[in-house]
């Protein structure tokens, strides 16, 4: 499909994007930067048969990102082209968050959740992590001594993050469990329709969160859902969709994006040794350590929906209204015109630009806590188990947590939390 920059005439292939082979998808990175180097803004293909334009460049991206005629609202766009876009579940009742709308109602929106989700509501979680990630790590060293090897995942990069949003929202501890399996299953993507086991779960999903917001009326507590719900009744208060829509979103972006980190992570230091040798010697490089992790392992490769609602030219390239546009963060991260050597991890890189947690007015506004968490639990497993190791193949690691595009993670990490000791 031929399309114009402001210089020429470029002719670019629409091609599938997502729905690429299983090597492709583990180790999407020279994918990347084989399409940036043929052009830094392309049509393509996404995996439901919606076309889109992908920007992989890194200043194109972050044009892109704070650019006031990207539009965020995905039901407007639903209503004016008749589902251009899949809604997903649980559907339009809790599309109303701070990933799906635009100023001014997004303005209010991140104000009012800014207001609650404070710096110092943020840094007083600080011990709850450190006590749940020792008790994690104590369960799983206790599991290793009955049989190794034991999963990453679904010991502590999963339930970690689940615990500390869970406590931040305030979904009392005995729910915690089965309300993290009804989120495992929504998020975990198949192939058509959902299936009936992701009905269910969405449908739960939805009883528990509608139950949890009434009681907390009746009963406030000290946490994050009685402090949204108590500015409810003033003039530009949350109304019911949008309280509902913003504590699903909370829960989602809080547990879901950093369990990829973390396993991500693992397995880069993994893959560098001598980078998570310096980790191990000097913690305190951990700290600029988990940005440049994030921009180097793309556990949110492309950034949430987007859709032009005028004319605009990105990298060169002339976009038309009314098209979706699908910004590669992955590739805008191992931009080698803003990062020298890209495709090197350095854990004392400088601070960057990345832009691993977005851009602009929709900058992750838990990226502090994803820092945090990050940080504390990277931590205290390279100090526990300096000598963790895989327990397979490095090739056998399959990334298929998420769909490719907006969330890149690994749903097992199988691991050896000490050096395996030969039979005699």
């Amino acid at each position: 499909m031929p399309f114009s920059t402001r210089s020429d005439q470029v002719d670019v292939a629409r091609s599938p994007w997502g729905t690429w082979t299983s090597d492709v998808r583990d180790d999407p990175f020279p994918h990347l930067a084989d399409a940036r180097a043929r052009c830094p803004v392309q049509p393509v293909e996404l995996p439901d048969g919606h076309d889109a334009w992908l920007v992989l460049d890194h200043d194109a991206a972050r044009q892109a990102l704070r650019d006031p005629r990207l539009s965020k609202d995905m039901l407007a766009a639903l209503a004016r082209d008749g589902g251009v876009v899949a809604e997903g579940l649980p559907g339009p009742a809790f599309a109303r968050h701070l990933l799906a709308v635009d100023p001014p109602e997004h303005t209010r929106l991140r104000r009012l959740v800014g207001a609650a989700l404070t710096s110092d509501r943020v840094a007083a979680l600080e011990p709850a992590i450190r006590w749940r990630t020792a008790t994690l790590l104590d369960r799983l060293e206790t599991d290793a001594r009955t049989a190794e090897p034991v999963d990453l995942v679904d010991g502590f990069a999963h339930p970690l993050p689940f615990g500390v949003i869970g406590d931040l929202v305030g979904i009392p501890g005995e729910d915690h469990d089965h309300l993290r399996a009804w989120f495992r299953t929504l998020l975990t993507p198949g192939p058509g329709a959902p299936g009936p086991e992701v009905v269910t779960a969405s449908d739960s999903i939805v009883a528990y969160l509608s139950a949890l917001v009434a009681a907390k009326r009746r009963h406030p507590a000290d946490d994050l859902l009685s402090a949204l719900l108590a500015v409810e009744d003033e003039e530009d208060g949350l109304d019911e969709q949008e309280l509902l829509s913003t504590t699903f979103q909370l829960i989602v972006a809080g547990h879901d994006t950093t369990t990829s980190l973390i396993g991500n992570a693992v397995v880069a230091l993994l893959d560098h040794p001598e980078q998570r040798d310096e980790l191990v010697a000097e913690p305190d490089l951990l700290a600029g350590a988990v940005d440049e992790l994030v921009r180097f392992t793309a556990p949110v490769p492309h950034a949430t929906f987007r859709m032009t609602t005028e004319p605009i030219t990105l990298g060169g390239v002339d976009v038309p209204a009314h098209e979706q546009v699908l910004v590669s963060l992955a590739a805008a991260n191992r931009d080698p015109g803003a990062f020298a050597e890209p495709d090197r991890l350095d854990v004392r890189r400088p601070a960057v630009r990345h832009l691993g947690f977005g851009h602009g007015i929709h900058h992750c506004l838990g990226a502090p806590l994803a820092r945090l968490e990050a940080r504390i639990a990277l931590g205290a497993l390279l100090d526990r188990f300096p000598d963790l190791d895989l327990a397979v193949p490095r090739a056998d690691l399959r990334w298929s947590r998420g769909d490719g595009l907006v969330l890149r993670g690994l749903d097992v990490l199988p691991v050896h939390l000490s050096p395996r000791k030969d039979p005699p």
